[in-house]
C-alpha cells in the first residue's frame, strides 16, 4: 500500500493543472527564470513581446527573401544551343508559356551560332535548382523562425495569462508593422 501511494503522490505532482493563471512568479523556459518581483514579471512580458514581434519580423523578411531569390532565379537567363533544331527551340519557348525570347549569337572557339535567349515568366509553382546561395539562407531563417515560434508556443503553454497576452499583443504590433511584406501571392508563400 506505501508504495502505491508513493507512486500516486509522484505522478499527481508531475501533472500540469490545465487553467490560466494569474501567478507573477511562474517560470518562463527553465526554473532560472522565474520573476520574483512584479518588475521582473513585467520585464519577462516585454521580453515576450519583443520575441513574438522578432517571429513577425523574420516571416517577413524571409518572404522578402524568397520574391527576391525567385525574381533572380527567373531573370536567369538559359541558353539554348547544341543538338536543338531551330523548331525544336521554338517549341520549347512556346511551351512553357510567357518566356521572353531574345536573338543572341554565341561565339565559342571562333565559331558563331545563332542562339535563343530564353528568360522565364514569374508562375505559380515554378521550383528552382538547388543553390547553395539561396537554400543555406533560407534554411538557416527557417531554422531561427521555428526556434522562436517553439519558445513561443512554451510561453503560451505555461497558462499565464500575462505570457499569452504578451505573445498575443506582440504578434499583433509586428503583424501591424510588417504584415503587408508577407502577404500571399497567388496563394502561395
Amino acid at each position: 500500500m506505501g508504495g502505491s501511494s508513493d507512486s500516486g503522490s509522484s505522478s499527481g505532482s508531475m501533472s500540469m493543472s490545465m487553467v490560466f493563471t494569474n501567478d507573477h512568479s511562474t517560470p518562463l523556459f527553465s526554473s532560472a527564470w522565474t520573476p520574483t518581483t512584479t518588475g521582473a514579471y513585467a520585464g519577462t512580458c516585454i521580453f515576450l513581446i519583443v520575441l513574438a514581434v522578432i517571429s513577425r519580423l523574420l516571416l517577413a523578411y524571409r518572404h522578402v527573401l524568397e520574391q527576391k531569390w525567385h525574381d533572380r532565379a527567373v531573370n536567369r537567363r538559359y541558353v539554348l544551343v547544341a543538338g536543338q533544331t531551330e523548331a525544336d527551340r521554338e517549341r520549347q519557348a512556346i511551351g512553357k508559356g510567357g518566356e521572353k525570347v531574345d536573338q543572341a549569337v554565341l561565339t565559342a572557339n571562333g565559331l558563331d551560332e545563332r542562339v535563343k535567349v530564353v528568360r522565364s515568366a514569374r508562375r505559380g509553382l515554378e521550383v528552382t535548382p538547388w543553390r547553395y546561395s539561396t537554400d543555406l539562407p533560407r534554411a538557416c531563417i527557417f531554422t531561427v523562425q521555428a526556434g522562436v515560434g517553439y519558445l513561443l508556443m512554451l510561453a503560451v503553454m505555461t497558462l499565464n495569462v500575462g505570457y499569452f497576452l504578451s505573445v498575443l499583443a506582440g504578434l499583433f504590433v509586428g503583424e501591424l508593422a510588417v504584415g503587408r511584406y508577407a502577404q500571399l501571392e497567388d496563394g502561395h508563400h
